[in-house]
Formats: structure tokens, sequence, C-alpha cells
């Protein structure tokens, strides 16, 4: 049998399985002439019925290549097992799957008899599971308890040696208007040790403008209008949770779009996610015409590799620019220099005059970065152009106005032609809040070049998605309500400046929403160079607990929002007026507040709020908690403003501020560039668990100051846990049953531990 043996990526997916050693353990017998020695559930844990832990069969590694046709999904799982024991042992394979699922193929290496597998219906699958978790008192299994599941014959594998396992199954997709919805189950409570990668092929008559993951990130071929190949990226080939993914079917208005809801009586609605895509197919001829001007510091330390570095990029962008698409060149130091008063269209003499011009920049003298911004937002575009302005500096302003607050001001009350500034930190001695402030006011980006790493491969990385303008100037507001409807049915919408659309962009917008009556939007901008606007309409009836990942990733954007609103406070004051005010001024106060609830709340931590994580913290304590932050703000946050310790920050504001794929280990960059994770903080369901010593307590408990007594306790694979965790599976949150060691939690407002 040929399975694949890409061993890189993660992403998620699942069986799932327990782990027995010996022939004569008492487990649930597979459907079979012979008896099996090993369950084997790959996205659980590895538990052994015997102590001699050194004979458990293992999971190595897994690929799943899903291929999608018109909504129906064949997936096909090559699993690795492997046998650190010298004598053969015999296993069964469990695979948790959606309803509806079909076995199609099931296959293995080496002799066998007769190999096949069934589908479990819930009731049997269930009863297998909990017959495991009583057996051996480890929880895993219960994640998978309102899954269907697939269970195979017994197959053999050899003494030190690997099994290759090969199943096939087929199931119906779920489609919600034009979204369609796919799930690969896989245990989010514990980190699989195998390396997951997981691709998926879809096909499709209509054609399908794009697919989102909340799970994953995705590296996305287009292969045809009604054709995309999507995989999982390296960096996830460890991480827990199941792989989720929505793709969006071309709309006949041009834009698709979906809104993913979950329900919260605690806001009087719930969390929304708008999801919209561009159509699949347009020629590139048809789109806005884009004015580039490429702003580049000239001052005496940019002299040698990152001025050659710099030159490289400028003419790597004005070779990527369309005919008839238009630029400049201005480059500052201490004074400003145009390469032309005003924007020239892209042509042969126009590009070798360009060439002429960057060879000829010599670099000397201070930064004056007002000066060359005003001059960049002043000139006048051409007509029908997107203006976009790309902003590189190696320093801080030394040179004439050089005040972070008179800086962002002129950006934003004096752009009148509404440029779009994307800002290029590099090397360490750059300003980085500042450039954060400058690309969000003027709905860039901001991009930070370490030492080591290449300007050209950053500004080339950049230049590359703003290919293309469709939806640029988009606003989302609610749409048509009648005379006397009031009530106000969005809020905290993120982001707060919706970004423009490029060829292949996806629009991922999150916020609150009050009420449950259907709920209307309108999404306007110049699309294609016209005003248009779209009329959507979603009904929250469908709203689900399921959509977990909704308000986390809201509480991830929000908090990033707040973070960045104190940091830019001290753009003119010192960090200690800042937060010693913070007792008097309710705004600090409100925001710093806000950033410890959200964090609470949501497990959402950042380097400002670790320390939540850690053993001893009382998170009951508001004032101290609030307190310790405000300490790690002023260190850093408000101190630090410029070199590594400031680029980590802004690597880190980038990326969460923009979030759209959950961060479950909470990784983040540490003042010294390294990725840091926490282990002893859990997003689990719609849940945050925090582990004390060998026990997870449910958040809502732990955020109170009184924590008291437990008001029931329930032994780990009692009947009465068993009840619980089917109890708990019809909210959608079993998986807060299955953490490893004892768990404190809340249901239905009765404190329960499980031990």
């Amino acid at each position: 049998m040929k399975v694949g043996n890409r061993r890189t990526a993660l992403t998620a997916c699942m069986i799932a399985a327990a782990i027995c050693c010996t022939a004569q353990a008492q487990v649930p017998r597979a459907r079979s002439s012979r008896s099996a020695m090993n369950f084997v559930v790959p996205q659980a844990r590895m538990r052994s019925f015997v102590a001699d832990t050194r004979r458990t069969i293992e999971v190595t590694d897994v690929t799943v290549a899903i291929v999608v046709l018109e909504q129906v999904a064949t997936v096909t799982m090559d699993i690795a097992i492997r046998n650190p024991s010298p004598s053969r042992q015999e296993a069964v394979l469990m695979v948790p799957v959606p309803d509806g699922a079909t076995v199609r193929g099931f296959t293995f290496q080496g002799a066998g008899k007769e190999p096949s597998a069934e589908i479990l219906p819930k009731d049997e699958a269930r009863k297998t599971y909990q017959s495991i978790v009583a057996k051996i008192k480890d929880p895993a299994l219960l994640e998978f308890v309102d899954h269907k599941a697939i269970r195979s014959s017994v197959f053999p594998v050899d003494g030190h040696g690997t099994q290759k396992v090969r199943l096939t199954y087929e199931c119906l997709l779920k489609a919600d208007g034009g979204r369609i919805d796919f799930e690969l189950p896989r245990s989010q409570t514990t980190n699989d040790r195998a390396r997951w990668n997981v691709s998926m092929t879809i096909k499709s008559k209509r054609p399908v403008s794009t697919a989102y993951s909340p799970t994953h990130e995705l590296a996305k071929n287009r292969l045809g209008p009604g054709r995309l190949v999507v995989q999982t990226k390296p960096r996830d080939a460890m991480e827990a949770g199941p792989f989720r993914l929505s793709y969006l079917l071309e709309s006949k208005d041009g834009m698709a779009s979906s809104l993913i809801a979950y329900p919260d009586p605690k806001v009087k609605g719930g969390y929304f996610l708008l999801l919209a895509g561009l159509p699949a197919r347009f020629k590139p001829s048809a789109t806005v015409k884009r004015e580039v001007t490429l702003v580049i510091d000239r001052s005496g330390s940019m002299n040698g590799e990152k001025m050659r570095q710099a030159r490289e990029a400028a003419l790597q962008v004005l070779s990527g620019l369309e005919d008839e698409e238009a630029f400049n060149i201005i480059a500052y130091n201490e004074t400003v220099d145009c390469f032309m008063m005003k924007p020239v269209v892209k042509t042969g003499k126009t590009m070798a005059a360009a060439r002429e011009y960057l060879a000829g920049i010599k670099p000397r003298g201070g930064t004056n970065i007002h000066d060359a911004l005003l001059e960049a937002l002043r000139q006048k575009p051409l007509a029908k152009t997107l203006p976009i302005v790309l902003f590189l500096t190696d320093g801080r302003p030394t040179i004439g106005r050089t005040s972070e607050i008179e800086i962002g001001r002129l950006v934003e009350k004096s752009n009148p032609h509404s440029k779009r500034v994307f800002t290029f930190g590099v090397g360490e001695d750059v300003n980085v809040p500042l450039l954060d402030k400058v690309s969000d006011i003027a709905r860039g980006t901001a991009t930070y070049v370490l030492p080591k790493e290449d300007v050209e491969v950053k500004v080339a990385q950049v230049f590359k998605k703003l290919a293309g303008p469709v939806l640029t100037t988009p606003h989302l507001t609610v749409g048509p309500v009648a005379k006397d409807e009031f009530v106000k049915r969005i809020a905290d919408v993120l982001p707060q400046r919706l970004p423009d659309m490029f060829y292949g962009d996806q629009m991922v917008v999150l916020g609150r929403y009050i009420g449950d009556e259907p709920l209307k939007l309108r999404l306007s901008g110049e699309y294609f160079g016209e005003k248009k606007t779209f009329e959507m309409s979603f009904d929250l009836c469908k709203a689900t607990t399921k959509n977990a990942f909704v308000p986390r990733l809201w509480a991830s954007r929000r908090i990033a929002v707040l973070i960045d609103a104190i940091r830019q406070a001290g753009a003119e004051t010192s960090a200690a007026t800042v937060l010693s005010a913070s007792a008097a001024d309710p705004h600090i106060r409100e925001l710093m507040d806000e950033i410890v609830r959200l964090s609470v709340d949501f497990g959402v931590l950042t380097e400002y709020t670790a320390f939540l994580a850690k053993e001893g913290t009382d998170l009951g304590s508001t004032e101290n908690v609030v307190a310790e932050m405000r300490r790690n703000l002023k260190n850093r946050a408000l101190n630090v403003r410029s070199g590594l310790g400031a680029i980590n920050q802004g690597f880190n504001y980038q990326y969460q501020s923009r979030q759209f794929t959950l961060n479950r280990g909470n990784g983040f960059w540490d003042q010294n560039m390294n990725r840091v994770e926490i282990s002893n903080v859990r997003q689990v369901d719609d849940r945050v668990f925090y582990q004390r010593g060998n026990r997870w307590i449910d958040g809502r408990i732990a955020a109170r100051k009184q924590q008291g007594e437990p008001d029931k306790v329930v032994e780990i694979g009692s009947k009465e846990f068993m009840e619980l965790a089917k109890r708990l599976a019809k909210q959608n949150r079993q998986a807060c049953v299955a953490l490893k060691g004892e768990i404190l939690l809340e249901v239905d407002g009765e404190r329960v531990l499980c031990r």
C-alpha cells in the first residue's frame, strides 16, 4: 500500500483511542475473530492498561488528505504506528467521525486476515470510550462522546516496527447558505506528540470565493474558479485541537458573505464573525490601478547593505506594477528629495530614470520622518488610482518635528487623498509604537525587518498582497431598520477601520450583536472603482456554542486594541506619569480593568498578562492583578519604544490586532524575540481553565474572591461522572471534563470537582 509520508505540518484532524498493551487487559473487543492488544486513538493521550509504558504503541505521523466534490468530502488518513517493544502487538483503530460518515476503505501493510472497518453509532462509540475511561481513569476520550466512530478490525504491528494504516471515509458537509463547513475532530485538551499534516482540495461547479479556517493558518493555491487547494502550515504540526474549515461559494452580486455566531445572554445577544470573499475570477485589468510612492530613508545609518537592499526592494516593487499604473520615489534624511514632482505612469522611459535615481541615493545625515510623510501625503494622485505609500526607515525621528503625537496627527489630519501607508522598520533603532500608529491610521500595516533579515524580501511579501485592488475604503453599517427601531444591533466591531480588499483577499470582521432578530448589515465601498453597497441579512437562530472560537478571537483583538491605547498614551508623557495618574484617570483605569477581565474570562494572555498563569496568582484579587499588569505596562509597553524589546511588541500587536485563527497556546514573542507558549492555561470549548497544582480550575470560579468548597465531588470514570459528560455534551462542552488531573468546574451554577 502506498502511504503518504509527508511528516511536517499539523492541523487538526482526528482519530481517537486509548492504549492497552497486553492481551489480558479488560477492554472492549473489536468485532473480529481475534482480540486486540491495543485500541489506538491518535487524537487522545497515549495510555496503557499496564504499568510498563515502554511497550505502549504510539502514533508518530498522521497525514490527512481531504477531497471535497460538490459538498461531499472524502477523507483519507494515513497513520504511522510504532511498536517500541520487541514483540508483535495487535491493535484496533477508532476514529471519531461526523454523522452520516460512510467507510470506503481500510488497509494496512503486511499479513492480515480480511481487514475491515465498521461505523459505530453514537451510543456504541460512547460505551466503548466510557469503558476505557473507567479502566484507566483518564477522561481524554470523553471529548468524543457525541461523535460516531469508525472501528477497524485487528491489525498487527511487528516488534520495533512501524505499521502504516490507511482509512478512507466519506461524509456530506453541512451548508449554511453559500457557506460549506468541514470539521475533523481532534483533542483540544492535550498536545499530541504525533506530527499531523492536513490538506484539502475543494472542487465545485460553482466558483469558490474563499476558504477560511479559525483553527489553523492555511497555505492556499487556486487552480481555477471552482478548484482550491489548502494545506496547514508546518508551524501547526504539533498543536492540539480540531481542524475546522469553511468555504464560501461565489455570490451573484460579487461579494460572498456569511455570519458565524455564538450566543451569550451576558451581552444580551452574542458575538459574530463576518466572513466575506471576492469573486474567484476577474481580469486584473478590471481592478483599480495602483499608484505607489516609495519613501526611502537615506540617513547615514542606511549606508552599506541596508541601502543596497532598499534599492533592490524599490526596483522589485516598480517591476511588479502593471501597465498604466503609476509611481514616485521620495528619498529623505534631514531634507526631502523627490524623483518627480508628481507621480508618473510606468513606462520604459520612467523605469530607466527611476533606476538612475535610485543608484544616485547617497546615505548621510539625520532622519526627518515628519517632512517625508508630509511630502508623500500631499502629492495629488492620478485620477482613478488607489494611492499607496511604502514608507521605509531604519531610525527614530531626529530632525525637524520629532513628536510622536505630531507625526500621528499629520497622518490623521493631513492626508487629503486618503493614502494607504505601509511602514517598514529596518533594524532595531526604530520607534515601533509610532510606525504602528501611522499604519493603523492610514489603513496599512507595519512590518519589521530584523538585522539578519532581507529588506527586499519583507517589502516584496507585503507588496505581493496589494495586487488587484477590488473593494477599497470599505465600511460596515447596520442595514435598513424600521423607523421606530432604535436598538443598537452591533458593537465593538474589529478592526475599527476595515482594510481594503485585494485580489484573493478575504475579510474577517468580529464584533458583538445585540438581540436575536435577523441581523441586516451593509458593506459599502468602491467596488472595481464604482461606489457600491452590499446588503446582507443573517438569521441569528443558527448561533451555537460550537462556535466558541468567535468570542475568543474577538477578545484577542479587543485586548490588543486596549493595550495599544495605553502604549500610545506614552508618546509624549513618561510611563510613570501615565500610570501614576491611572487611579485618578478613569479612562486609563477602565482600559486596564477591561484588559484584565477579558484576559481572565477568555484565557487570552499576552506578554503583559502572562503572570496570570503562574502558580499562586490570585485571579480573584483584581487590585493585585491590575497592579502587576501596571508594572509590566510601565516597564515594557510605555518605557520601551525602540530596540529589540520594542520590535517584539510590534510583532505581537500586528498579529493579535488582526488575528483570525486561534492561538490555543497563547504564543507570543518575548523581548529577545524568542517564541513563548503557556501550557498551564487551557482554552476548552467556550471555557478557560487555569492549572493550580494537579487541579484545573474553571476560570469563572478562579476569578472569584471566595471560591468556597465544591458543591459536589465525583470520581472520574464513575457512572455519575459519565452522566456529567453526557450532560455537558448537550451543551457542546464535553471537553471540559477531558483534562488530565482534577477538574473543578461550574455546571449550571453548581461547583463540581472531578477527581
